[in-house]
Protein backbone atom coordinates (compact mmCIF):
# COMPACT_ATOMS: atom_id res chain seq x y z
CA UNK A 1 0.00 0.00 0.00
CA UNK A 2 1.83 3.56 -0.98
CA UNK A 3 0.87 6.26 1.32
CA UNK A 4 -0.04 9.58 -0.30
CA UNK A 5 2.89 12.46 -0.43
CA UNK A 6 1.60 15.57 0.66
CA UNK A 7 1.99 18.54 -1.17
CA UNK A 8 4.77 21.46 -0.09
CA UNK A 9 1.77 23.82 0.52
CA UNK A 10 0.31 20.90 3.23
CA UNK A 11 3.60 20.76 4.43
CA UNK A 12 3.79 24.39 4.96
CA UNK A 13 0.29 25.10 6.70
CA UNK A 14 1.28 21.86 8.95
CA UNK A 15 4.85 24.18 9.89
CA UNK A 16 2.73 27.07 10.31
CA UNK A 17 -0.14 25.42 12.29
CA UNK A 18 2.53 23.84 15.10
CA UNK A 19 4.29 26.99 14.93
CA UNK A 20 1.32 29.52 16.13
CA UNK A 21 0.41 27.03 18.88
CA UNK A 22 4.02 26.75 19.60
CA UNK A 23 3.99 30.66 20.26
CA UNK A 24 0.60 30.46 21.40
CA UNK A 25 1.74 28.19 24.47
CA UNK A 26 5.07 30.31 25.21
CA UNK A 27 2.97 33.15 26.04
CA UNK A 28 -0.38 31.96 27.38
CA UNK A 29 -0.28 33.14 30.85
CA UNK A 30 0.59 36.86 29.97
CA UNK A 31 -2.30 38.92 29.55
CA UNK A 32 -3.30 42.31 27.43
CA UNK A 33 -6.40 44.41 29.64
CA UNK A 34 -9.14 45.49 27.50
CA UNK A 35 -10.70 48.45 28.21
CA UNK A 36 -14.24 47.44 28.87
CA UNK A 37 -13.77 44.03 29.97
CA UNK A 38 -11.61 40.46 29.36
CA UNK A 39 -7.87 39.77 29.29
CA UNK A 40 -6.25 38.85 26.22
CA UNK A 41 -3.63 35.56 26.81
CA UNK A 42 -1.24 37.10 24.25
CA UNK A 43 -0.81 33.10 23.11
CA UNK A 44 -4.41 33.86 21.90
CA UNK A 45 -3.06 36.32 19.12
CA UNK A 46 -1.17 33.44 18.01
CA UNK A 47 -3.75 30.69 18.27
CA UNK A 48 -6.55 32.58 16.60
CA UNK A 49 -4.51 31.33 13.47
CA UNK A 50 -4.36 27.88 13.76
CA UNK A 51 -8.68 27.39 13.17
CA UNK A 52 -8.38 28.97 9.39
CA UNK A 53 -4.80 27.22 9.01
CA UNK A 54 -5.96 23.64 10.11
CA UNK A 55 -8.96 24.42 7.66
CA UNK A 56 -6.90 25.43 5.00
CA UNK A 57 -4.71 21.63 5.39
CA UNK A 58 -8.29 20.09 5.29
CA UNK A 59 -8.75 21.72 1.93
CA UNK A 60 -5.48 20.97 1.15
CA UNK A 61 -4.11 17.86 1.71
CA UNK A 62 -7.94 16.34 3.35
CA UNK A 63 -8.87 14.50 6.64
CA UNK A 64 -6.01 12.46 6.75
CA UNK A 65 -3.55 15.71 6.71
CA UNK A 66 -5.30 17.45 9.49
CA UNK A 67 -4.81 14.37 12.29
CA UNK A 68 -1.13 14.56 10.27
CA UNK A 69 -1.05 17.87 11.62
CA UNK A 70 -2.44 17.78 14.99
CA UNK A 71 -0.60 14.81 16.02
CA UNK A 72 2.95 16.42 14.75
CA UNK A 73 1.78 19.89 16.66
CA UNK A 74 0.68 18.23 19.99
CA UNK A 75 4.08 16.36 19.97
CA UNK A 76 6.11 19.70 18.98
CA UNK A 77 4.53 21.58 21.21
CA UNK A 78 4.73 19.02 24.03
CA UNK A 79 8.51 18.78 22.89
CA UNK A 80 8.98 22.48 23.65
CA UNK A 81 6.74 22.81 26.97
CA UNK A 82 9.43 20.01 28.14
CA UNK A 83 12.42 21.96 27.39
CA UNK A 84 11.07 25.53 28.40
CA UNK A 85 9.88 23.69 31.96
CA UNK A 86 6.49 24.45 31.22
CA UNK A 87 4.39 23.71 34.66
CA UNK A 88 2.34 20.63 33.89
CA UNK A 89 -0.66 22.20 33.81
CA UNK A 90 -0.73 24.27 30.86
CA UNK A 91 0.75 21.35 29.40
CA UNK A 92 -2.06 19.40 30.22
CA UNK A 93 -5.14 22.06 29.66
CA UNK A 94 -3.23 22.77 26.20
CA UNK A 95 -3.28 19.00 24.94
CA UNK A 96 -6.88 18.89 26.07
CA UNK A 97 -8.08 21.86 24.61
CA UNK A 98 -6.61 21.49 21.19
CA UNK A 99 -7.03 17.89 21.06
CA UNK A 100 -10.88 18.37 21.99
CA UNK A 101 -11.33 21.59 20.30
CA UNK A 102 -9.62 20.49 17.02
CA UNK A 103 -11.66 17.13 16.80
CA UNK A 104 -14.68 18.76 17.17
CA UNK A 105 -13.88 21.37 14.62
CA UNK A 106 -12.56 18.92 11.71
CA UNK A 107 -15.96 16.65 12.84
CA UNK A 108 -17.83 19.72 11.82
CA UNK A 109 -15.70 20.48 8.68
CA UNK A 110 -16.00 17.39 7.78
CA UNK A 111 -19.64 17.13 7.88
CA UNK A 112 -20.41 20.12 5.74
CA UNK A 113 -17.62 19.32 3.28
CA UNK A 114 -20.18 19.31 0.65
CA UNK A 115 -20.77 23.12 1.57
CA UNK A 116 -19.01 26.71 0.42
CA UNK A 117 -15.78 27.28 2.68
CA UNK A 118 -17.19 29.61 3.92
CA UNK A 119 -19.68 27.62 5.60
CA UNK A 120 -17.50 24.96 6.55
CA UNK A 121 -15.16 27.47 8.61
CA UNK A 122 -17.85 29.49 10.22
CA UNK A 123 -19.80 26.43 11.74
CA UNK A 124 -16.54 24.70 12.71
CA UNK A 125 -14.93 27.81 14.53
CA UNK A 126 -18.62 28.30 15.77
CA UNK A 127 -17.91 24.99 17.74
CA UNK A 128 -14.42 25.08 18.18
CA UNK A 129 -13.72 28.28 19.27
CA UNK A 130 -15.43 28.52 22.49
CA UNK A 131 -14.71 24.64 23.38
CA UNK A 132 -11.34 25.49 23.02
CA UNK A 133 -11.44 28.80 25.52
CA UNK A 134 -13.47 27.89 27.76
CA UNK A 135 -11.86 24.03 28.38
CA UNK A 136 -7.84 25.09 28.12
CA UNK A 137 -8.70 28.07 30.67
CA UNK A 138 -10.56 26.50 33.16
CA UNK A 139 -7.88 23.85 33.21
CA UNK A 140 -5.24 26.34 33.28
CA UNK A 141 -5.99 28.94 35.53
CA UNK A 142 -9.44 27.12 37.81
CA UNK A 143 -7.66 28.10 41.32
CA UNK A 144 -4.87 30.41 40.62
CA UNK A 145 -7.11 33.02 39.54
CA UNK A 146 -10.68 34.71 40.52
CA UNK A 147 -13.57 33.72 38.61
CA UNK A 148 -13.85 36.85 37.29
CA UNK A 149 -10.84 36.87 35.53
CA UNK A 150 -11.17 33.38 34.37
CA UNK A 151 -14.56 35.12 32.66
CA UNK A 152 -12.78 37.99 31.52
CA UNK A 153 -9.98 35.53 29.75
CA UNK A 154 -12.77 33.21 27.92
CA UNK A 155 -14.54 36.38 26.71
CA UNK A 156 -11.38 38.25 25.74
CA UNK A 157 -9.96 35.19 24.03
CA UNK A 158 -12.95 34.15 22.29
CA UNK A 159 -13.77 37.22 21.01
CA UNK A 160 -10.14 37.46 19.70
CA UNK A 161 -10.09 34.29 17.71
CA UNK A 162 -13.31 34.81 16.57
CA UNK A 163 -11.54 38.49 14.73
CA UNK A 164 -8.42 37.75 14.20
CA UNK A 165 -9.64 34.03 12.52
CA UNK A 166 -12.33 35.94 10.49
CA UNK A 167 -9.35 38.70 9.08
CA UNK A 168 -7.33 35.47 8.05
CA UNK A 169 -9.91 33.93 6.26
CA UNK A 170 -11.20 37.18 4.57
CA UNK A 171 -7.25 37.30 3.48
CA UNK A 172 -6.85 33.80 2.42
CA UNK A 173 -10.13 34.22 0.35
CA UNK A 174 -9.43 37.59 -1.25
CA UNK A 175 -5.64 36.00 -2.08
CA UNK A 176 -7.70 32.82 -3.81
CA UNK A 177 -10.13 35.07 -5.71
CA UNK A 178 -6.60 36.89 -6.90
CA UNK A 179 -5.32 34.08 -8.10
CA UNK A 180 -8.53 32.91 -10.34
CA UNK A 181 -8.76 36.32 -11.78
Amino acid sequence: MTLPVPGRTTVLLTVLYAASILLANLTLNQFIPLPLFGLLSVGTIFFAAVFTLRDRIHREGGLRAVYIAIAAALIVNTLAALLTDTPWRFIGASFLAILVGELADTAVYQRLIRRSWWTRVLASNAVSVPLDSILFTLLAFWGDMSTRDIAQIIFADILAKYAIAALFALRVRHTARAATS
